[in-house]
């Protein structure tokens, strides 16, 4: 799973610069990460792993979902257990409405966002 992200302008100063190296996350001491899975639910089992690496490197994760990701169960998984191990990694409940998610911007709740999945169409 490639794991692309666009830093904010607002983000963390240099000296807390995101360092990348063939694809391996350095480091992400003090930086908070929205994570938000949309609904290509196929991808699930690949991206929550990269959810606890991005954890076990430091990051704070403020996990989101889209009203679909949260709510359908699919033939690659039931909703409630993707939740439940999101929310277990994360140390967080699941941004899922449009009224929770709204504070994220204003507020300047994260540092990055990470959009799984998120195709070149989106990515910009």
């Amino acid at each position: 799973l490639n794991v692309k992200m666009k830093c904010l302008q607002e983000a963390k100063p240099p000296e807390h610069e995101i360092g990348m190296k063939g694809g391996d996350i350095l480091d992400f001491n003090g930086i908070r990460v929205g994570y938000i899975l949309t609904g290509s639910f196929c991808t699930f089992s690949k991206s929550i792993p990269k959810i606890k690496e991005i954890k076990s490197k430091g990051a704070e994760i403020l996990p989101i979902m889209s009203f679909n990701a949260y709510n359908l169960d699919t033939k690659f998984g039931k909703a409630n257990d993707f939740i439940t191990q999101i929310e277990e990694i994360a140390e967080k409940n699941i941004v899922h409405t449009i009224q929770d998610a709204e504070p994220i911007g204003p507020k300047k709740l994260t540092d990055i966002m990470v959009i799984a999945p998120c195709s070149r169409k989106y990515f910009s």
